[in-house]
């Protein structure tokens, strides 16, 4: 990371209430998490963004509203503006390759079909850091159900439970 440089922190998503805690949501759960109760966010460039200084580092939190299959839009939008070069970009998402309760972490790669990733690959290319949250696949727990079903799906009781805890020990920066 370049250091005299903020640090873009995305979380993947979809906007409003009927998505609020769906699988695919999770990107947007994790970045509430980091920025707390009390945050103030703001519209601008077609996101919900919110600042910190963390240890001496500016961070900006973004929460894309422009659904998840154009979120490059966003990110571009974004790190034009405030000049930041893509070893600075941190995007956390969902991954159905991952059993829930598991987190990993990578720079660069592909898309693995999310199209959220597809869209910010298009827009500002592959070489940032992806945390990747895993929500399993509905083939793990012997359901005959469509991905996009599946990611737009609620997580169960017990699922949050581990999602939540992989969500508390996520370091972003």
């Amino acid at each position: 990371m370049q250091e005299n440089k903020p640090i873009l922190v995305v979380g993947l998503g979809n906007p409003g209430a009927e998505y609020a805690h769906t699988r695919h949501n999770v990107g947007f759960m994790a970045v509430d998490h980091l920025v707390g109760i009390g945050a103030i966010w703001k519209n601008e460039k077609n996101a919900q963004t919110t600042r910190a200084d963390i240890g001496g580092r500016r961070i900006i939190f973004v929460k894309p509203q422009t659904y998840m299959n154009n979120s490059g839009v966003a990110v571009l939008a974004l790190m034009t503006f405030y000049k930041i070069p893509i070893e600075n970009l941190v995007v956390i998402h969902d991954d159905m390759d991952i059993p829930v309760g598991h987190c990993r972490t990578k720079i660069g790669g592909g898309s693995a079909g999310h199209n959220g990733i597809k869209s910010i690959d298009a827009n500002v290319g592959r070489e940032y850091t992806r945390i990747r949250i895993g929500i399993g696949h509905p083939r793990d727990f012997n359901l005959p159900m469509e991905p996009a079903d599946w990611v737009l799906g609620k997580f169960t009781p017990g699922q949050m439970t581990e999602i939540n805890k992989v969500i508390a020990e996520i370091k972003p920066f």
